[in-house]
């Protein structure tokens, strides 16, 4: 299981990666496994600004629907558009090709709250 150092993680299985103040987002390899073969990415929060663990987006898998959280909070400033004609990015590359939404953190101090690479590791088992 890919779990790269420079991420911090949350218990509902997104990743962030800090540029700044702003962040990228995407689901794990772990969760992009659990769920199979993504058809669909859908995220409709574009210019909103949503608290920590908001949904901000659905993730549509051949057999489910799941959720996909903000890690910290956060304006949405872009969704991965290429995402709409390559959904299986995130399987393929989540931690880079498939990255979901890059946002503006509104406060950065929420990051203490999230799992280091080996916490997340014992997390996942």
């Amino acid at each position: 299981m890919n779990i790269p150092a420079n991420l911090k993680y949350s218990k509902d299985h997104e990743w962030i990666r800090v540029e700044g103040d702003e962040a990228y987002v995407g689901i794990t390899d772990f969760a992009q496994s659990q769920l199979g073969d993504i058809v669909f990415v859908d995220v409709t929060t574009e210019g909103e600004t949503l608290a920590q663990n908001e949904i901000f987006g659905t993730i549509e898998a051949v057999k489910t629907v799941s959720d996909a959280f903000l890690p910290v909070g956060g304006e949405v400033l872009e969704f991965n558009a290429s995402l709409n004609d390559a959904p299986d990015k995130v399987n393929k590359d989540p931690y880079g090709e498939g990255w979901m939404v890059k946002i503006k953190m509104t406060n950065p101090a929420e990051l203490d709250s999230l799992l280091s690479a080996e916490d997340y590791a014992k997390l996942i088992g």
